[in-house]
């Protein structure tokens, strides 16, 4: 960068030379900022362009009682750019030592917050006696459904990993890759049982879910008051069924003679542990089919055959 030419010192016939009241230096009068301290000489005018530079070789030239520079002085930053500076400096540093640092630190985790789920298809967990269990298989296809699991299982073990709370079981569906196939063992009835299933991703559980409420053939309707059902005990088993309280009258159970108080163990040939799962296998049977329902009526265990409505 090419320096500013020097500007010639005054003469007798130039205007007067004046000193800044800060540092004594020798500047024109007209200059109001002092080029050697910083020193504002008053209000007006002051960026200058050029600065005018006093070497020996003039100094005979000036009034008597003024010192000459001993040669240009540089403008030095201000207290509030050296802070700045020393700021950016640190957190320039600062960064530069956590990219380094934290993949070797053996405390820190990277946590994926992008990670998707698997799913087996059911209503959610709750923990329970001996680990986790459910309500009942949310659609039809999924992989608890395959695997044979309904309502009111109690699992132990996933992907050979024991079982005890909700919680875990939420973890274990996050960090299950989609599409793995895992041992599951669970309790019914008191009973240790083993199967295995694929876990699923959300949008395929979604397109069982779809599918089935929008099949064409439509829901079935066993004739009960859903919300009157309760889960009870059967005597002198370790098995629970679903005891019915309200038959609406003239619909298919009533007219196969099911009876209010009598507790449904089996639908369809599948085992009937919960209202919920009940509920949803009514459901899934196809209108106007006979299915095999098990009830408990009393110590008396029966079963009738019900020919199915439609909703």
């Amino acid at each position: 960068m090419s320096q500013n030419p020097e500007i010639p010192l005054p003469t007798a016939s130039s205007p007067n030379v004046t000193t800044c009241s800060n540092c004594h230096s020798a500047m024109p009068a007209e200059l109001r900022f002092c080029r050697n301290c910083g020193f504002r000489l008053g209000e007006g005018l002051a960026e200058y362009t050029e600065t005018v530079r006093f070497d020996s070789s003039h100094a005979s030239m000036l009034p008597a009682g003024i010192s000459v520079p001993a040669g240009r002085k540089k403008r030095r930053m201000s207290g509030m750019a050296w802070i700045f500076v020393g700021l950016l400096v640190f957190f320039v540093c600062a960064a530069a030592f956590t990219a380094v640092v934290t993949p070797f630190h053996p405390n820190v985790k990277v946590v994926n917050i992008q990670k998707e789920k698997s799913y087996v298809g059911v209503n959610g967990f709750d923990t329970a006696e001996g680990g986790v269990t459910f309500e009942c298989i949310d659609a039809p296809g999924s992989p608890a459904d395959k695997a044979g699991l309904v309502g009111g299982d109690v699992i132990t073990s996933f992907d050979g990993r024991p079982v005890h709370e909700d919680d875990e079981m939420r973890d274990l569906m996050v960090n299950t890759p989609i599409g793995k196939t895992v041992d599951v063992e669970y309790l019914r009835d008191g009973e240790k049982k083993t199967t295995k299933l694929t876990t699923i991703s959300q949008g395929e559980f979604k397109q069982l879910s779809n599918a089935f409420e929008k099949r064409p053939e439509g829901r079935a309707q066993f004739g009960y008051e859903d919300g009157d059902a309760e889960r009870v005990p059967i005597a002198g088993t370790k098995i629970f069924g679903v005891k019915l309280n309200t038959i609406l009258q003239s619909r298919p159970a009533d007219l196969a003679g099911i009876k209010e108080g009598d507790v449904v163990v089996e639908f369809d040939g599948i085992p009937i542990r919960t209202p919920e799962e009940f509920l949803m296998r009514v459901r899934r049977a196809l209108p106007y089919s006979t299915v095999k329902v098990v009830v408990m009526r009393g110590e008396e265990k029966l079963e009738i055959p019900v020919k199915m409505g439609k909703q």
